[in-house]
């Protein structure tokens, strides 16, 4: 007998499908939009071409944006992972009364909301002269990234026995010993998918490097602000492909990352 129809079900069913709609409409537009014939946005697209892909790559302007964004999305990678999981570490072994003082601080740029973020760092890089640098850059979006990596590593090391690092200290290990030979191992398919994450978002973050850019230091969201403002030409679609394929990939190889630590 086939069971009655549930109404809070079908709604709930209709909100995730509108959801999902929302947000995959957008990208099924975009892509046949970079493969157009015609100089400016349009669809359906007229015919296909890849010329807009080739501008993109033959452009030295559009390269000095991207190795620019790959430079930071890089260290910030580096820097956000490293630190991240260090901060996570003490928080969950630690057992001072300033853990919950510390947690706040570490997750308050997911709070704040990046448009006073943006302001407040542009204001304080103008003065310490780091505005519109690589390492004011790698700053910023290290600061932006870091509560992503202590979600992350929180979950990974929430789940090691902290029985075990004794075991290993009671053996003669230092600390930091029972950590790089004990845990380490156990949470870094963690702490790889968590720079994954701190790489993509550090990549496609606009607005607090909209505000830090200099004159000829532009990443890639920039740049392409700057496009859709004077020119709007097909090329702004061809490279959010190449991003939606980019994250795509890194998305893939986070979840993959954290499968093998699910089954270790």
């Amino acid at each position: 007998m086939k069971p009655p129809t549930d109404r809070g079900s079908l709604a709930l069913g209709a909100y995730v499908y509108a959801v999902l709609a929302f947000i995959i409409v957008p990208l099924v537009i975009v892509i046949p939009m970079s493969f157009s014939q015609n100089d400016y946005l349009a669809f359906p697209p007229s015919g296909f071409t890849l010329k807009w892909y080739a501008e993109y790559f033959d452009s030295r302007q559009w390269r000095a944006a991207t190795w620019l964004s790959v430079q930071v999305a890089l260290l910030t990678a580096l820097f956000a992972s490293v630190i991240g999981t260090a901060a996570t570490y003490a928080m969950i072994r630690g057992r001072s009364r300033l853990v919950t003082a510390f947690q706040i601080l570490l997750i308050g740029p997911v709070i704040v909301p990046h448009i006073a973020l943006a302001v407040g760092l542009y204001l304080f890089f103008q003065t310490i002269g780091l505005s519109g640098t690589v390492p004011g850059f790698v700053l910023a979006h290290t600061v932006l990234t870091l509560p992503f990596v202590v979600f992350t590593m929180a979950a990974a090391l929430g789940k090691v026995d902290a029985n075990l690092e004794a075991a290993a200290m009671s053996c003669g290990a230092t600390r930091f010993q029972a950590f790089r030979l004990v845990t380490l191992p156990l949470v870094l398919p963690s702490l790889a998918s968590s720079a994954l994450f701190a790489f993509i978002i550090s990549f496609d973050e606009p607005v607090v490097s909209f505000f830090l850019s200099g004159v000829r230091q532009k990443t890639l969201p920039r740049r392409m602000f700057e496009d859709i403002e004077q020119n709007l030409t097909p090329v702004i679609p061809a490279i959010a492909t190449l991003l939606i394929v980019l994250s795509i990939l890194i998305l893939l190889g986070a979840h993959v990352l954290r499968s093998r630590s699910v089954t270790r």
